[in-house]
């Protein structure tokens, strides 16, 4: 059997605080153990429930516990043992009826774990955050957020707590809230909540270069629907995914403001590199170049740094609004195009071919004449590097999601369609030198795991199966780890299954 080396300058190194979250990154001090990340196989899986019953953990290095999101007909944390990985153990659960929320995210830091709910009562109203002591359950503090905290995050200094509150409106827009950012000083719990409106002199702007405003929204800043945050190492920066409107966010944590938003424009499927699978009607699975463009739209977001540059990384899922008083998603059969740039329409529209492809109803019409000039999808069915300084794409794994997925035979024909494998997680991590990325795929059930220590050309390494819809990626460092050994943590909310998964010594 091969030894774990830890060097003596190493071990020192290794502390008892609990700085693991939903979306932990490169800032973690590493216990120097030589791992292979090509090699990742899962060790331990338990099941908590039915849909929906598992859909993001966070890991408290004191206790060894996972502390899991669990809406399965229930409205509560459902508390792991992971002191053998290979065993994991439902210890216990924390409910949340009491606190008027349903919880959406989770994340832990020093002992203390922090929960966003969304309100029960009304989902337009305000959200919370709850925070728990990790030992014994026992409440800290309840703060106000803004509406419908979607994700939650502890800083690396854990200096800050940080919700992205997507603010969604009710089906007829009676009520749509303004989309913010919340910022919690833990030392006080005092909350500065972020919004929009002063970008909204910049909307033309912003559209221009792909940035999206509904045609229906009430105001610029009612229109903004914050998911997902990653925060720099130094805790001083934050990017924030806007998926519906196709842009990030970036957050200055020192002054608490919203510095920059960066529109994320379109991918074009009309290359061979970029050539998607389009119909689940033609009994096959086939990856051809067609004349469409995909809006980023990303889920979750994480960063790591190269030579001092920021990168984030970004899961390009996609994502509908479908209101009584707005729907933009339509099929491609039902849209009138444009004679003269597709002359060849009829044979378009077959269900065979691109007449299936779900379409952004509301883009397209470049001339105002009624028809589309161009065709414009969900997603960009990838996970794209970005520099964090300036929000100018270096990389997009192309359409090498769909097709590794194909290959593993996980890659469902019925999602082609839609936005096909839906990257919706990733996270960055320091496993050694190397920085490793490893993709959550919602729609194929598994994840993909990348070297992308040269941020503008990533090595592949591995595809591996998980549960049904995984929803949540956690990687524990082995400097963290129960068992010393680097995890990977996936939870599923299709079959409420949350798997653990180690690679192998090198």
């Amino acid at each position: 059997m091969k030894k774990v080396t830890i060097s003596l300058l190493a071990a020192l190194f290794i502390i008892t605080s609990c700085n693991n979250d939903e979306n932990s990154n490169n800032a973690e001090p590493e216990v120097v153990v030589n791992e292979d990340p090509s090699t990742f196989k899962e060790i331990g899986s338990i099941t908590i429930g039915g849909e929906a019953a598992a859909e993001i953990s966070a890991y408290c290095e004191k206790t060894k516990r996972l502390f899991t999101v669990n809406n399965s007909g229930v409205n509560q944390i459902d508390v792991i043992d992971i002191t053998d990985p290979a065993k994991p153990a439902k210890i216990a659960k924390i409910d949340l009826t009491a606190y008027e929320g349903a919880a959406n995210s989770v994340s832990v830091f020093d002992g203390k774990l922090a929960v966003a709910l969304e309100s029960t009562a009304n989902k337009q109203a305000n959200g919370k955050v709850v925070i728990f002591n990790t030992s014994d359950y026992s409440l800290i503090k309840q703060v106000t957020v803004g509406a419908l905290p979607d994700m939650i995050t502890f800083s690396p200094d854990g200096k800050f707590i940080m919700t992205a509150n997507e603010g969604e409106p009710n089906t007829d827009y009676s009520q749509d809230p303004i989309g913010t950012i919340s910022i919690i000083e833990t030392s006080s719990y005092a909350v500065t909540t972020l919004d929009f409106s002063s970008f909204s002199s910049q909307a033309a702007t912003l559209a221009k270069d792909g940035f999206r405003i509904s045609k229906t929204a009430k105001s610029f800043a009612q229109d903004i629907e914050p998911e997902y945050i990653t925060i720099s190492d130094d805790s001083k920066t934050a990017w924030v995914t806007l998926q519906e409107n196709n842009g990030v966010a970036k957050v200055d944590l020192t002054s608490k403001t919203i510095t920059a938003i960066y529109p994320l424009g379109s991918k074009d499927y009309n290359t061979a590199d970029n050539a998607i699978d389009v119909s689940d009607k033609d009994d096959k699975i086939a990856f051809n170049p067609w004349k469409v463009k995909g809006l980023y739209m990303p889920d979750a977001i994480s960063h790591f740094t190269v030579n001092n540059t920021p990168y984030f990384v970004t899961a390009n899922e996609g994502d509908a609004r479908e209101y009584t008083a707005n729907t933009d998603i339509k099929r491609m059969k039902d849209m009138n195009l444009d004679a003269a740039v597709f002359p060849d329409a009829a044979t378009l529209k077959l269900e065979t071919k691109l007449g299936r492809l779900n379409l952004i109803a509301d883009m397209g019409d470049t001339d105002g004449d009624g028809d589309l000039d161009e065709m414009f999808s969900f997603g960009a069915r990838s996970f794209s590097i970005w520099n964090g300084n300036t929000g100018k794409i270096v990389y997009d794994s192309k359409n090498d999601v769909d097709k590794k997925t194909n290959e593993l035979g996980t890659y469902d024909d019925k999602r082609s369609d839609d936005k096909g494998s839906e990257p919706e997680a990733v996270v960055a991590a320091k496993m050694g030198t190397q920085n490793i990325l490893f993709v959550g795929l919602e729609r194929s059930d598994a994840f993909m795991v990348y070297d992308a220590t040269n941020p503008v050309s990533p090595q592949y390494l591995q595809t591996v199966k998980t549960g049904d819809a995984p929803e949540g990626i956690l990687f524990i460092p082995a400097s963290k780890s129960p068992n010393k050994r680097s995890l990977l943590v996936v939870s599923s909310e299709g079959d409420g299954s949350v798997k653990l998964y180690q690679p192998n010594l090198k």
